[in-house]
């Protein structure tokens, strides 16, 4: 049986662009994945050949679907699910190269800050 759509919150599941479906589900309600530049929501289908706008909150990608599938496989398996266009590869890697030069103050300090940490970040 060949499917000729899946649901997007399951195919970004199966894709690994998420850790769970209702991480993905919760994505798509808030606007953070795009198909073809209009928002969408999570009942939504994915065809092969659309265009995702996906930002999971720490990283943002532009992909082409190639595949479909709703279930989650290895990770060799879902990286044949879609294809990164070329502007997304250098604005990501122009993203990561920016991220290496400048870190964010508060970046280092996990939780709630410590008074410690208070004074450290007044400081700078």
């Amino acid at each position: 049986m060949t499917m000729e759509s899946v649901r997007i919150d399951k195919w970004l599941w199966a894709a690994r662009f998420f850790k769970t479906r209702s991480l993905a589900t919760d994505a798509v309600d808030a606007g953070r994945v795009r198909i073809n530049s209009e928002r969408i929501k999570p009942a939504r289908s994915v065809k092969v050949g659309d265009i995702l706008t996906i930002d999971n909150g720490s990283t943002e990608w532009e992909v082409v679907v190639q595949g479909l599938s709703d279930v989650r496989g290895p990770a060799a398996v879902a990286q044949t699910l879609y294809a990164e266009t070329d502007a997304s590869i250098v604005k990501r890697q122009q993203e990561a190269e920016r991220r290496k030069l400048f870190r964010e103050p508060g970046a280092a300090i996990k939780g709630r800050p410590t008074k410690r940490d208070r004074r450290r970040l007044d400081q700078l």
